[in-house]
């Protein structure tokens, strides 16, 4: 199971909690997928509504992990302010780093990411980067302190899957040791399964979960998955081959002239 900064979680399976058509879908999701992080947008928290005090109330009944995060933040100062207030609000030193740079894709901001990120590991944040792919950036980010890195796998709410297959097999390779999830733009739990094959720890999805006809079952599907294939990335799986193979032995049949 993964570790994340020293804390062994239960489950590959990092859910979010936005989007559910109601309160007890999504505790029916979280109870059928074994999810042991949940991510919680901050914004909505700090809004002091009655009702978000009855959302909080029902993420603290899951008995999960809490990982805040600073969604919709486009500027280190927004991401740097958001974190400081989730850090107030759920008590935690951990926080998911988003700086939004792309409004259509939704694509991280590489120079904005690695700044705000340095600023709250500074401040003892255990900082959990939503990041792309890139070798560079991803170096850059464990300079600035963060022992995590969260790589898309497509942009949010596409469910297009593992876009860069290559790039992230390489980042899989350039760090062998660090934990890796891949998070946003899974869409089936093939897509998870595919994650874990290629070695990652874990997967953080929502939309794919949230917005599926039976929410519960989808993310119960989404664990299976996960096992499959963690299970199939521990075998040591045959390496793909250009030319057929026979399975069945010809050694000792007849040859008929």
């Amino acid at each position: 199971m993964p570790i994340y900064y020293g804390t062994q979680i239960d489950s590959p399976l990092m859910l979010g909690t936005a989007q559910y058509p109601s309160p007890a879908v999504l505790a029916e999701a979280f109870r059928r997928s074994g999810a042991g992080i949940a991510t919680v947008s901050v914004r909505r928290e700090a809004r002091g509504a009655r009702a978000g005090d009855g959302f909080w109330a029902l993420i603290r009944e899951l008995g999960v992990h809490i990982l805040p995060n600073t969604a919709g933040c486009h500027s280190v100062r927004e991401a740097v302010t958001t974190a400081q207030m989730a850090r107030e609000i759920f008590a935690t030193d951990w926080i998911k780093l988003e700086v939004i740079g792309h409004s259509d894709t939704l694509q991280p901001d590489p120079f904005g990411l690695v700044e705000a990120a340095r600023i709250l590991c500074g401040e003892g944040f255990k900082v959990f980067p939503y990041t792309t792919e890139d070798l560079v950036v991803a170096e850059r980010l464990l300079e600035a302190g963060c022992e995590v890195l969260m790589p898309w796998g497509a942009p949010i709410g596409t469910g297009l899957g593992l876009n860069n297959v290559y790039g992230l097999r390489s980042l899989r390779a350039h760090f062998p040791d660090l934990p890796l999830v891949v998070d946003a733009g899974l869409g089936l739990p093939s897509h998870a399964a595919h994650a874990m094959e290629l070695g990652y720890d874990g997967v953080l999805l929502n939309t794919a979960v949230a917005r599926a006809g039976d929410p519960a079952a989808m993310a119960e599907g989404f664990a299976r998955a996960l096992e499959a294939g963690r299970l199939a990335h521990g075998a040591d799986p045959m390496e793909p081959r250009d030319m057929a193979a026979p399975s069945t032995p010809v050694i000792g049949q007849a040859f008929l002239s």
